[in-house]
């Protein structure tokens, strides 16, 4: 495709890639759970025109899983009046009619979630139903342990910044405060929901926490953060009060939006920013996508944490359980995140600029062709943090580069000269990886599970393992 690198990229047709058992078993349990929410939405509906079309909708999502399951062509998408159908049409056309099973993993993936939205976009009364926002809920419920541990640290921390506000810190310390808040936000994405389908509450609490951070900083396998410290330091002192900004193009909601504004308030309080300006999608995206409606959500939870947590959910009134009470430090604290929050947002240093663009089907090679303002916007900040897999597949165009490839390079259009100074914090959950040492993919592959002599890069689909990677755009 124009605009994209010419190295080649992943298909669901290829059986060492991990696009082959996602498209064959991950997308038919994604698509069940979206039928299942809507089919539940529609059944509560008591508003007979809005539950015939809620029933087409459901009709709509079913005929699309069969599609899915029984490798049909990709048909056009419909037109709801967004200006992203004929950029996905015209890339179906140059794929020359695909099937689900044999087609560009990038690509299909984003078009299936596109095609979902399009049932709704369409209607008359679901236009703005957010299909997975349900889930969205339920998992920030039952990540409370972790929520209110990083409620409690970051009151501390924002009070020991103000005591220290006039006096002069340690820069090794600030470094290193810096660089666990980054690790937090990196890891925060381990509750990905697309990959979290059969999970349990206690597996999702294995996930979070500082003991669970501790033992993974040894699985980060490049580990820039350093250099974009460097960055953000050196823009404070050269000018203390003019406006500097960065930007956190978004992954998950839930409690990797709660670790996505925690890193936010850090680096407001720390005066490393005078602005973070938050990047959502636009329209419901592989499942746990941050949009704007969840941001108000987040925030309504955590200003009435007593009847977000202790209100029974329809799982523990099934299973006839009460909720634990929250004490009233837990309250407080919780209460203390939403008054800083809050305040960041109405003084317009925490803003939220969504954009259709993050849910187009190209990699960001295309971006200043495709939105050169946003590229022009981008480069006014410091520093602009991609957030998660999807956002790192898309930045180094899902290529499959050689592991050791610079991540300067992979980034093509976006990398030295370009104006914009990146940095990827990504859990890998895909086979595409950039900026390794020699010989480290070929050890990690004889690891458990790692892949060994598949072809398959194994290590690289479960989380388990990431990359923090800098570009620096002068």
């Amino acid at each position: 495709m124009e605009y994209e690198t010419k190295i080649p990229g992943y298909s669901t047709g290829d059986p060492t890639s991990f696009a082959y058992p996602t498209a064959r078993q991950r997308w038919p349990v994604i698509l069940t759970q979206i039928i299942d929410d809507a089919y539940r939405s529609v059944s509560h509906c008591d508003d007979a025109e809005k539950s015939a079309e809620g029933k087409r909708i459901v009709e709509e999502l079913a005929k699309l899983k069969y599609e899915v399951q029984h490798d049909r062509a990709l048909a056009p998408i419909r037109d709801d009046g967004n200006e992203d159908v004929a950029i996905y049409n015209n890339q179906l056309e140059q794929l020359g009619n695909p099937t689900w099973l044999n087609v560009p993993w990038l690509y299909s993936e984003c078009y299936m979630f596109r095609r979902v939205n399009t049932s709704f976009s369409l209607s008359t009364h679901w236009k703005n139903y957010d299909v997975f926002a349900r889930q969205k809920i339920k998992t920030f419920r039952s990540s409370r342990p972790a929520v209110l541990e990083l409620a409690a640290r970051y009151k501390d921390l924002v009070g020991q910044l103000r005591a220290s506000k006039d006096k002069k810190l340690d820069e090794e310390a600030e470094k290193i405060l810096f660089m666990e808040m980054c690790e937090i936000c990196l890891w925060g994405n381990a509750t990905d929901l697309s990959l979290l389908t059969n999970l349990t509450y206690e597996d999702i609490q294995k996930l979070q926490g500082s003991e669970a951070r501790k033992t993974a900083e040894k699985n980060i396998l490049v580990n820039d953060l350093a250099a974009a410290y460097d960055l953000l330091l050196a823009a404070k002192k050269d000018g203390p009060k003019k406006e500097r900004r960065v930007d956190i193009v978004l992954d998950n909601a839930g409690f990797e939006l709660y670790v996505d504004l925690i890193l936010a308030g850090y680096l407001l309080s720390a005066g490393l920013a005078t602005t973070v300006v938050l990047h959502p999608k636009s329209i419901p995206w592989f499942v746990s996508d941050v949009v704007p409606a969840d941001f108000g959500a987040l925030l309504s939870a955590i200003a009435g944490p007593r009847h977000f947590y202790e209100t029974p959910s329809e799982e523990d009134l099934l299973q006839d359980k009460t909720p634990e009470p929250l004490t009233d430090a837990e309250a407080d604290e919780l209460s203390f995140l939403f008054q800083e929050w809050s305040g960041f947002h109405g003084q317009g240093q925490l803003v939220l600029r969504p954009n259709r663009v993050w849910t187009y089907p190209g990699s960001y090679w295309r971006l200043p062709h495709e939105a050169p303002d946003l590229v022009e916007d981008l480069k006014e900040s410091e520093l602009v943090i991609f957030k998660g897999d999807l956002n790192y597949r898309k930045l180094v165009g899902d290529a499959s580069w050689d592991p050791t490839t610079a991540f300067t390079e992979a980034i093509g259009p976006l990398g030295p000269g370009s104006g914009l100074n990146i940095l990827a914090l990504r859990t890998c959950k895909g086979d595409v990886v950039v900026g390794l040492k020699p010989g480290e993919d070929e050890k990690l592959r004889q690891t458990e599970g790692g892949g060994g002599d598949s072809g398959a890069r194994k290590w690289a689909w479960n989380g388990k393992w990431a990359v923090v990677s800098f570009s620096k755009g002068s």
